[in-house]
């Protein structure tokens, strides 16, 4: 039975120790927080409760796949609940589109806001979205790659992916489904996940849109929060050893600049035996601190990183705008203007387009009653663009407040938290950005930071800076990959 550790208890970590677990490895998970989650944290304030990392959670079945490892009832331990509509968009004109939970829903929505002519558009789109996921996540989401090779093996999918128009740009390809240009930013909006703008992004990322607007956006009763948690009890209760409060110091390797994992050092100087390491943390941090004696690969030392995330956590009195939906997307008028200011320049959208999470529309509990809780990001250069954070923080601040009131939330502002790059930057994610590397085609499949480090066997890393990327989903998957590099085969589905 192999002695693994896995560093830290986030979501790519608590995967990979549930499907190490179903292999039969002795798993400890060290964690240098109080908690699990890692990105996905919690924080109070007055009364308030916020969710810290991503409010957008998709594809269910990836979340049981943990339990399932560990031989746990899901429904036991989480409780998963649809929100409808999954997103209010609201558009510079004053016009609302719900996008609403199940594709009937939401074809009577658009045939309602849109007109009929649109309908027909949408079904295409979606059967055209399905038929991408359908290539796409066994044959390049859900693997492991040793060389760009493998995108050819085997050559069926690859080529398919070249049928289904999978290497052109996503933008104009949205625009082959529909007229009206509201649709086309609410289905190619999602690249910004992937650090891209819809007009860069390649048309294979429209698989994230199928994610959410197809396959349906979820919420974990209690918040957010409450998925980490629930896998981690999961993952105790089938003997897997979670520690918190453990950092890490440094990655024991047989020698300084390689060789086989011997096992790691704490903070506090306890040393921890391992056979294998799956280490979560972002992976150029990694290297500079937990692994001091091996020069990064090639592809991390040449990495260009996704842009950032102003977030704003807002604890607030007074009633919430009519049909204010859990997540509310304020499309600003400027489009590719305002990316190509984000992305080329490195400055703040000049008509930036926000979204506003209302995490008490479906969990009141999270606020005092009469209050709300508001989680309010704007997309930002990280600490590569042109922003002095130290100076723009605080205007920066007030712009979002003037955005509240003039699209009718609560202002009168009781406690907050305003988390900017240099917040980022300061809980270890490289440029201050959460989003980690970008996804250009470059720095995809095999062409991203490999999850495996062959100059030290039985060093493996899990994580939205590795395979597959970034995103909920793709982290849940990262930690099954790094599962199956460690015990030599698939995890079972």
């Amino acid at each position: 039975m192999p002695r693994v550790v896995v560093i830290g208890a986030g979501l790519s970590g608590l995967s990979a120790a549930c499907h190490l677990s179903a292999g039969g490895a002795e798993v400890t998970v060290l964690e240098a927080g109080d908690s699990p989650g890692g990105r996905a944290g919690s924080l109070e304030l007055g009364g308030y409760r916020f969710d810290t990392g991503p409010t957008v959670i998709t594809m269910p079945d990836l979340v049981e796949r943990c339990f399932t490892a560990v031989g746990a009832d899901m429904d036991r331990y989480l409780t998963l609940l649809p929100v409808d509509p999954m997103y209010r968009a609201c558009f510079a004109d004053g016009s609302e589109i719900r996008v609403r939970h199940g594709r009937d829903a939401m074809t009577e929505e658009i045939a309602r806001t849109c007109g009929p002519a649109e309908v027909d558009g949408f079904r295409r789109f979606c059967d055209w979205l399905t038929e991408l996921y359908r290539v796409e996540m066994p044959h390049f989401i859900e693997r492991n790659y040793d060389s760009p090779l493998d995108l050819l093996r085997p050559l069926r999918p690859a080529l398919e992916l070249v049928r289904l128009g999978g290497f052109g740009r996503l933008a104009p390809k949205v625009r082959r489904f529909f007229d009206d240009d509201r649709l086309v930013r609410l289905f190619s909006f999602q690249s910004l996940y992937a650090g891209l703008a819809p007009y860069e992004a390649l048309a294979l990322y429209a698989v994230i849109t199928y994610m959410d607007a197809v396959n349906g956006v979820f919420v974990p009763a209690g918040g957010v929060h409450a998925l980490p948690r629930a896998i981690s009890r999961a993952a105790a209760d089938a003997g897997v050893e979670l520690r918190f409060r453990s950092p890490v110091e440094r990655i024991l390797l047989d020698r300084y600049d390689g060789g086989p994992v011997r096992g790691v050092r704490l903070v506090d100087g306890e040393v921890v035996r391992a056979d294998a390491i799956v280490c979560t943390a972002d992976l150029s941090v990694a290297y500079r601190k937990l692994l001091p004696g091996l020069t990064p690969p090639l592809r991390l030392r040449r990495a260009h990183h996704s842009p950032s995330a102003l977030v704003w956590h807002v604890g607030a009195h007074g009633p919430l705008p009519e049909g204010t939906g859990h997540h509310n997307i304020h499309f600003g008028e400027q489009w590719d203007e305002s990316f190509r200011t984000l992305l080329a320049d490195g400055r703040r959208m000049p008509d930036p387009s926000i979204l506003v999470t209302v995490p008490t529309v479906d969990e009141p509990a999270m606020a005092p009653e009469g209050r709300h809780v508001l989680y309010v990001l704007e997309p930002v250069p990280n600490l590569d663009g042109a922003v002095d954070w130290g100076s723009e923080a605080k205007h920066a601040r007030d712009d979002l407040l003037a955005a509240l009131d003039r699209f009718g939330y609560p202002t009168d502002v009781e406690v907050e938290e305003l988390v900017d790059p240099r917040d980022w930057e300061a809980q270890g994610l490289e440029r201050g950005t959460p989003f980690a590397l970008s996804h250009r085609f470059l720095q995809t499949g095999p062409f991203r930071p490999p999850n495996v480090e062959r100059r030290a066997p039985g060093l493996f890393f899990a994580g939205a800076s590795t395979v597959p990327g970034v995103g909920v989903p793709m982290v849940l998957v990262s930690g099954m990959l790094a599962a199956e590099r460690v015990l030599g085969r698939k995890a079972a589905p």
